[in-house]
């Protein structure tokens, strides 16, 4: 599994020297703002800039305030002033990067879930001559869409990563639940898991309906006897399976993808398997500082490939260690 955690380690911790702690779902956890929550003390000189952060993002997974958190850091330190803003809606989230535009920003960091419905959208900005980089969802198209470079694990390699955990310890049925049709990192995910374990079954649900999450997912595993194993791809929608498992009866294990700080203590407690985790915090962070340097010094990151901020594994050998920083909100 290393070798897919660290391909582009050393490139990030060369240009983040500073950092002490490294590190879709599909979901956002604090309500859409467009206030830059850093109040820390600025490291440079450089003049304020102004960067917009536009996510997929709706209320309900932790995951994207540990990417918000990440921005906010490299804002305080880069004098930026952070404009969050978010709409799980492609269209609403392209309407969200034309008010970026028509404020002037100097860059753009955007999520790419629904590629398709930003492609118009983002060719406004770079002939507007903003910056911009993608960060957690839409890696294969990124450069195509004008982003310089791109931050975000590969989720076809984090579904493979899966996959290939499970396989070695005997899992032949695994249920793969999907919380948002169509977002191709998701797709992404469990196609991975399949290529690897090809009994793998995909199941849809609304992942803003947390109550529909878990009586969908109750009822598959009801009526799928051989079901050995159901994963979440978003920390949220894992603690939610834990319950249907229960409701259930089932003897399915559960595993997942992501991690917030209850996650990382069932998997300390046993009860989640391990979880693949893609650092949502050194997305959040690196998209705001590649900005910044872009800035600074016609610094681009990447040399046109995408920057991995993941995939690698949390289990029971290393979830202690990993615990204390998701309860700081970093992982």
């Amino acid at each position: 599994m290393k070798k897919f955690s660290w391909r582009k380690a050393a490139l990030v911790a060369a240009v983040v020297p500073m950092m002490a702690l490294s590190a879709c779902s599909s979901q956002g956890g604090k309500p859409a703002d467009s206030a830059n929550a850093a109040g820390g003390g600025q490291a440079v000189s450089t003049p304020r800039m102004k960067v917009a952060l536009i996510t997929h993002a709706a209320a309900g997974d932790t995951f994207w305030d540990i990417v918000r958190k990440g921005a906010e850091e490299a804002s305080s330190k880069d004098n930026v002033e952070l404009l969050y803003t978010s709409d799980p809606e492609a269209g609403r989230q392209a309407q969200l990067v034309q008010q970026a535009i028509d404020q002037k920003v100097d860059g753009i960091a955007v999520t790419l879930a629904t590629p398709d419905a930003l492609k118009d959208v983002l060719k406004k900005a770079t002939d507007a001559g903003i910056p911009v980089v993608s960060l957690n969802a839409g890696e294969d198209v990124s450069a195509q869409l004008g982003a310089f470079t791109h931050f975000g694990s590969n989720e076809k390699l984090a579904g493979e990563a899966v996959g290939t955990k499970l396989a070695s310890q005997g899992f032949k049925h695994p249920v793969c639940v999907i919380q948002q049709q169509g977002h191709v990192g998701l797709e992404a995910r469990c196609a991975g898991v399949k290529a690897k374990v090809p009994g793998t079954e995909i199941l849809y649900v609304d992942g803003k309906d947390m109550t529909s999450v878990q009586s969908t997912a109750t009822a598959k595993l009801q009526a799928a006897k051989d079901a050995d194993v159901i994963i979440g791809l978003g920390a949220p929608i894992t603690l939610t399976l834990l319950k249907s498992v229960t409701d259930a009866g089932s003897s399915a294990k559960v595993a997942s993808f992501d991690l917030n700080a209850d996650l990382a203590q069932k998997i300390v407690d046993g009860s989640v398997i391990f979880t693949v985790d893609q650092q949502p915090w050194l997305q959040g962070y690196m998209s705001v500082d590649a900005l910044w340097q872009a800035k600074r010094g016609g610094f681009k990151l990447g040399g046109g490939q995408p920057v991995l901020t993941g995939p690698t594994i949390v289990d029971k050998s290393n979830a202690s260690d990993v615990l204390k920083f998701a309860q700081q909100g970093v992982r």
